[in-house]
């Protein structure tokens, strides 16, 4: 699904292959709130920060947990959109919103339709 993928780039047209490289607790590496995801886009590294907050709310809405797959293919699919709508502007961080978190999960999960269809990580090419 969202774990490799290819995009085509909205202002150039340009391919772009994205694929997962690690989901990090960012408490730990810069002092944030967040569980970072990186992505390499086509050799550059880019980062999608998920509100840590997320993982809780998600939790007390329905009674289950926001897997480690899930996650990745939450931020995957916000990579996609954000590559496609032109809103990638090269930068290499990227900060997801709690809406914006459930918005993506949703559509993870309508196309998944349940946890065990998402793929395992790591990605092993």
């Amino acid at each position: 699904m969202y774990e490799d993928f290819k995009v085509k780039d909205r202002w150039t047209g340009e391919e772009l292959q994205c694929k997962w490289k690690a989901n990090i607790v960012a408490i730990a590496t810069r002092h944030a709130d967040a569980v970072d995801v990186r992505f390499d886009v086509s050799g550059r590294a880019v980062w999608i920060a998920l509100p840590c907050t997320a993982w809780t709310e998600y939790k007390n809405r329905t009674g289950h947990a926001i897997t480690d797959y899930l996650t990745a293919q939450i931020a995957g699919h916000y990579l996609k959109q954000s590559i496609e709508s032109g809103y990638d502007n090269g930068r290499e961080i990227y900060t997801m919103s709690l809406e914006e978190v459930f918005e993506h999960l949703d559509a993870v999960m309508q196309e998944a339709r349940n946890t065990a269809n998402l793929p395992s990580l790591p990605v092993i090419a």
